[in-house]
């Protein structure tokens, strides 16, 4: 995404944000508003282009106000919309717009009865009592509100996986360009492919007569704000694009691996390490495996060449957090995990029946230029999300309709007919059965009643038998919402027994299931399924994502059921209806 288009986006994201903080019929404007943000995140090229080339109009979302916003920003730099909407509305306060424990509502009530304006503010009038004295903000309001605050508090502090990985990419880019440096990988935990990040930790093998000028590019370019600390082998910089720290620590080529299993961690899969090389008589550091009698280094070279002088396997760095992969390595058992190459389809993807903002046809088209999948399904979904447009049962009978039409053009059946269907109150879908009987695929979801005890209302879903999948099965967003209360171990009970497929979402908030319950999921016999959650073709690539928390959860391509071809899945979801008649 160009830096131009962050802005637009940004700011557009702000006026859906202040038109739901209006509600009424703004609502309708705040839903175009957030629909042309997303879509400008999308654009391959510079919102410049469209405008000159007559295809602005084309993005979703953009008719002819918002056509008029965009050239006034492109030349201007702002939208007057924005800045006269910041006058009448507390603008400091959007950034909690959608957090659990706030909203519009909640919100207004803070800035009409306290005159609030800022999230500090917020702070201030939580910790002093003044919220707690307003009428409906009881105990249990308040809470939430401080549990939101915390949530959104520990993403502020770090960085989601797949912005840390965007950002990172660049100073890779920028290191890689250089022929000084022979070698460079991400390290610590961004390496281990945790799903938030503290600092960014960068390893480059470098020959020390050319460290000064490699540290001269680091601290010097654009991507940097400021240098908090420079040394002969480390550079510590505050990256200009989101203000977080990253590390550049260089190394000679000859102590590449050692030093790369070092500050990749986890610091108690080091430990661990330490104690067994210690028992063979060795010692280990970021410099190499030593003889504890000699200090003649013996190995260090590559990673692949420490392990092996401890008697160990390989392991992956998404396993290394002391878990019982080193037992597993010494034996010679680590499992080959899950890799992206793997997946064979992306069973959750959203189109412009319902919020999506790419047709079928255009879904298919990127789908198959961009990735090789067997087959994709399309998951709109049903009329209870009704904030995303959800569809009539009618609507859903004429899509499988419209799914034949584009793969009798295809020439094969590629697009598969599904949905995400609300699971109601009750544990009943909101979706008639007689349709549910002809789709391909049943994504069953949770977009309301966050916080009531949703156990009974996930396991009745894994008993229906038109449901294939739970989607994003906890409700997490992460730094926004906490998981809503479910107990997982009978929700994974209830997927074993019922042959239902738990998902693993790769949507960047979400990464739902997370890899500590995926993997025991996994333990259970449980399917897990790999989605995008996709609504915009850029969601396409958050399937790497989700592969990452399969890796972590240690997953391999059996554990996981769209790695395999269509005709099974469809063996298993036939069994399943037949298991229930």
């Amino acid at each position: 995404m160009t830096d131009h288009n962050k802005q637009l986006a940004a700011i557009l994201h702000d006026l859906g944000s202040m038109y739901r903080y209006l509600g009424g019929e703004n609502l309708f404007k705040a839903i175009a508003y957030m629909k042309a943000s997303q879509a400008i995140k999308g654009l391959p090229g510079d919102i410049s282009v469209y405008l000159k080339d007559g295809t602005v109009r084309d993005i979703p979302g953009v008719g002819e106000s918002l056509e008029k916003d965009i050239r006034e920003f492109t030349s201007t730099g702002t939208v007057t919309r924005f800045e006269n909407l910041i006058k009448i509305v507390p603008h400091g306060l959007m950034e909690l717009i959608d957090i659990s424990g706030f909203g519009p509502q909640s919100l207004k009530r803070l800035h009409q009865d306290l005159h609030i304006e800022t999230k500090e503010e917020v702070v201030k009038a939580l910790e002093d009592g003044r919220i707690g004295q307003l009428k409906g903000f009881g105990p249990k309001k308040v809470e939430n509100m401080l549990r939101g605050l915390k949530l959104h508090k520990h993403v502020e502090e770090r960085m989601l996986l797949c912005d840390a990985l965007e950002v990172s990419e660049k100073l890779l880019t920028l290191l890689k360009a250089l022929p000084e440096v022979k070698r460079v990988e991400l390290a610590g935990s961004l390496r281990r492919k945790k799903e938030t990040i503290g600092d960014l930790d960068i390893l480059a093998a470098v020959n020390i007569k050319d460290r000064k000028k490699v540290i001269a590019v680091f601290t010097d370019s654009k991507l940097a704000q400021k240098v908090l600390a420079k040394g002969d082998t480390r550079v510590s910089i505050i990256m200009k694009e989101n203000a977080k720290q990253a590390d550049l620590r260089m190394v000679d080529e000859s102590e590449w691996g050692a030093a790369l299993q070092y500050f990749t961690g986890s610091k108690d899969h080091n430990i661990h390490l330490r104690g067994i090389a210690r028992d063979k008589g060795y010692k280990i550091s970021e410099y190499g495996i030593f003889n504890i009698h000699n200090h003649k280094r013996i190995a260090g070279k590559t990673e692949e060449e420490l392990y092996s002088q401890l008697g160990m396997q390989y392991i992956p760095p998404e396993m290394r957090e002391d878990n019982g992969e080193i037992e597993l390595a010494l034996k010679g058992k680590i499992p080959k995990l899950v890799e992206l190459r793997d997946i064979k389809g992306d069973l959750h993807m959203h189109s412009d029946w319902s919020d999506g903002l790419q047709t079928m046809d255009e879904l298919v088209d990127f789908v198959k230029k961009n990735f090789s999948y067997d087959y994709i399904a399309v998951t709109d979904h049903t009329k209870s999300s009704r904030i995303a447009r959800g569809m009539e049962d009618k609507e859903f009978l004429e899509q499988i309709e419209a799914v034949k039409v584009i793969n009798h053009k295809l020439g094969n059946d590629f697009l598969k007919a599904g949905a995400e269907v609300d699971i109601l109150a009750d544990g009943s879908l909101d979706l008639a059965d007689e349709v549910l009987l002809q789709l391909d695929w049943v994504v069953a979801s949770i977009h309301s009643g966050f916080s009531r005890n949703n156990t009974d209302r996930l396991v009745k879903a894994c008993e229906n038998p038109y449901v294939n999948c739970i989607g994003h099965p906890t409700g997490r967003l992460i730094g926004k919402r906490e998981p809503y209360p479910v107990d997982i171990a009978a929700l994974i009970k209830a997927a074993a027994a019922t042959s239902t497929a738990l998902e693993i979402n790769g949507q960047p908030d979400r990464l739902d299931l997370n890899d500590e319950l995926a993997s025991e999921a996994r333990k259970a016999g449980v399917n897990l399924v790999i989605n995008t959650d996709s609504h915009k073709y850029n969601d396409c690539s958050f399937m790497s994502l989700g592969v990452d928390i399969a890796r972590r959860a240690w997953c391999t391509a059996d554990n996981i059921l769209n790695t395999k071809p269509w005709y099974e899945i469809e063996k298993l979801t036939s069994k399943k209806k037949l298991s229930f008649a």
